[in-house]
């Protein structure tokens, strides 16, 4: 049974049928789901939820598909890890890893989105599945592509690293990588998506696809014992993630699950590419596209298509948002793998950094809940530390060997 009522304009809020549409023909403005709450919430309270299995679809009435899923039936609740260590290096009181670098089957978030996607293609009789992708949501759409029996489609930027093309290539689709940055990958694949009926997961299904991010925003709020924190920070590319914490946490307040949603959001992206933080830095509402130059290859996206949103909503939570050079991002990958034993790509790097300087400018305050966005696993971006992460010791096989190299 769906719980959607169908699609809306963000813009202009006129109303269109559960079609693989993503764009207003009134206004060109996003489409967004509209579900019917009030039916949600005689249908699903905190008993129910937590008698389920521990994955996305513990929340299924708040997600779009219509019948049972056919993906990431063990994708999601990944674990809120308590960072002792790494809150004692910062100076905080209270703070916590929601650690997606372990997301099955890809190890990062994207399965979230993807499992979503593939489901709802199923359910519109699509047999070819596609996407845009600086990496991860390549592999995530690869890998369940396959379990889901469906061909295949990936289109990545010609520089991406080299972990992520391999583990792309491994669920053997057509891997197409194109001589340009994501936005003229992005712009290529929009004109595919126009012309092959294809389901593109962040093109012609993303209003359906974005909403698989609301899951990282339940897990955090009942991992806590069903509250939300004070602080989120979250890596920044599109900006869908951003809008969609701040969005699952108020569907929860709407449904009695939380009693508030005290929640200030922060953006982080990299130096090299901080169109969405330039903008809150600014204080302007436009997000002016740049040239990726960065190491965070994941969040490499100059113009992105919820930039705006997720203005909006960094702006209406209170929060706040800070980049991150490469020499940083490094520091912050080292930083969160030497206190919590947790190695990150390039864009946890960027959160862990942002983070560290949110809190000693004193935009965070010490003293209140903190959870950092962890979306992807270091060992897919090992370029990025590839002779900065410490020295191996080169010993012969005898004691008197180690003794001299060691002390």
């Amino acid at each position: 049974m769906s719980f959607v009522k169908g699609l809306k304009c963000r813009e202009c809020g006129r109303l269109f049928p559960k079609e693989p549409l993503y764009v207003c023909e009134y206004c060109f403005g996003p489409l967004e789901l509209d579900y019917d709450y009030p039916l949600i919430k005689k249908k699903l309270n905190k008993e129910v939820i937590e008698s389920r299995a521990k994955n996305l679809w513990r929340y299924k009435e708040l997600l779009p598909v219509d019948g049972n899923p056919i993906v990431g039936l063990d994708s999601g609740f990944t674990p809120l890890v308590k960072a002792h260590n790494l809150a004692k290096r910062l100076g905080v009181k209270e703070l916590y890893i929601k650690d997606d670098s372990v997301c099955h089957p890809t190890l990062s978030f994207k399965d979230r989105v993807v499992s979503v996607a593939i489901t709802k293609a199923k359910e519109f009789g699509f047999d070819t599945v596609a996407c845009a992708s600086t990496g991860n949501l390549a592999n995530s759409v690869s890998a369940q592509a396959a379990k889901a029996g469906m061909k295949c489609f990936v289109f990545i930027p010609s520089d991406l690293e080299a972990g992520k093309v391999i583990a792309s290539l491994i669920y053997a689709p057509k891997v197409i990588s194109v001589e340009g940055n994501y936005d003229e990958v992005n712009r290529l694949c929009t004109e595919i998506a126009a012309k092959y009926k294809w389901a593109f997961v962040n093109i012609n299904i993303r209003p359906y696809y974005a909403e698989g991010s609301k899951t990282f925003a339940y897990e955090i709020a009942e991992q806590l014992g069903w509250k939300a924190p004070k602080h989120i920070i979250s890596p920044a590319a599109g900006g869908s993630l951003i809008t969609k914490i701040y969005k699952g946490l108020h569907e929860l307040k709407k449904l009695d699950l939380i009693n508030d949603v005290p929640t200030k959001i922060y953006a982080a992206q990299a130096k090299g590419c901080a169109p969405i933080v330039n903008a809150i830095k600014e204080g302007s509402e436009i997000i002016k596209p740049v040239k990726p130059d960065t190491i965070a290859k994941s969040l490499a996206i100059g113009n992105p298509a919820d930039g705006y949103y997720a203005y909006k909503t960094v702006i209406e939570s209170g929060g706040f948002a800070d980049d991150a050079t490469d020499e940083e991002i490094v520091e912050g990958i080292k930083l969160l793998a030497s206190t919590e034993g947790i190695f990150t790509e390039t864009a946890g790097g960027v959160t862990v950094a942002v983070t560290k300087k949110l809190i000693e400018s004193g935009r965070i305050p010490k003293d209140e809940s903190i959870v950092i966005s962890i979306t992807g696993n270091g060992l897919k971006t090992q370029e990025a530390v590839l002779g900065k992460a410490g020295n191996v010791f080169r010993i012969k096989p005898d004691i008197d060997s180690f003794e001299k190299t060691l002390y």
